[in-house]
């Protein structure tokens, strides 16, 4: 589906069912370079499991028009504007790295009327190494390079895709390349220059998963250590065969990690 917002004609992938207010409805964020593919592992799932979902595109990623978003306060506010438009009764935020970052700001600014948050591949920090920075910019082709294998845990770098056939870090190399020219750019300072996630935790106000990746060398799981502490209700789920890329590299566990949170909120 489209929705049209301020920031551009936005496109969802709504896992094949419509939205049903009666339903906690799962929003689900990709990270830099990304878009709504990032969670074929789980949307589908989730819309027939008892969530509503909505896997979206960012403004200027995938499907969605507008230009991307340079700050992680502007994708807060965005996903709050989309959670507005649709007069979503019971939001759960879902993201993935810089998702999970603009996730966590908006649910921070929400308090009682975010439902939900999952974190997935989050720290406390996101600085970006310098080298993958500057191939952003030059929209080099070594930056997708750069994100699929730092991104993937040492499984990953072998095989073990569930889609026979395919090689996890090509298709991470795909996917980041196809993203139009300074996109990933934006995305990756966007990351590096946020700085008030401690802050956000200690205002969440509601059932928090944090999905972290064993093997994640983007975002340790003990960088995530003092965003955990600080929220209030929070649940940790650490994946022994994932790293950075969870969602892909484990993606029924994933799955099953996800769907306890929208349980969680079901029940109230």
């Amino acid at each position: 589906m489209f929705i049209d917002l301020p920031q551009g004609r936005i496109f969802a992938n709504t896992g094949g069912t419509d939205l049903d207010s009666s339903k906690p409805c799962a929003i689900l964020v990709h990270g830099a370079g990304g878009d709504h593919t990032v969670w074929g592992g789980q949307n589908r799932y989730l819309a027939h499991h008892g969530a509503s979902v909505l896997a979206l595109d960012l403004p200027g990623h995938g499907r969605s028009t507008g230009d991307a978003l340079t700050s992680i306060g502007a994708l807060a506010d965005f996903l709050i504007t989309l959670i507005d438009t649709l007069k979503l009764e019971r939001p759960v935020l879902i993201g993935h790295s810089m998702g999970a970052l603009a996730s966590l700001e908006a649910a921070s600014r929400l308090g009682n009327k975010c439902a939900g948050l999952g974190l997935c591949g989050v720290a406390t920090k996101m600085p970006v190494h310098p080298d993958l920075l500057g191939a952003a910019e030059r929209n080099d082709l070594t930056a997708a390079e750069f994100i699929a294998s730092w991104g993937h845990g040492t499984k990953a770098h072998r095989g073990g895709n569930p889609a026979h056939g395919i090689w996890m870090l090509r298709q991470a190399i795909v996917l980041t390349d196809r993203t139009p020219p300074g996109v990933l750019h934006k995305d990756l300072a966007a990351c590096n220059a946020y700085l008030d996630a401690p802050a956000a935790a200690a205002k969440v106000a509601c059932p928090t998963l944090f999905l972290l990746g064993r093997g994640d060398k983007m975002t340790p799981v003990r960088a995530a250590q003092g965003l955990i502490d600080a929220v209030a209700d929070a649940e940790v789920r650490v994946l022994d065969s994932a790293g950075h890329m969870m969602m892909i590299e484990s993606p029924h566990e994933s799955r099953e990690a996800l769907m306890s949170l929208i349980k969680r909120v079901a029940a109230g």
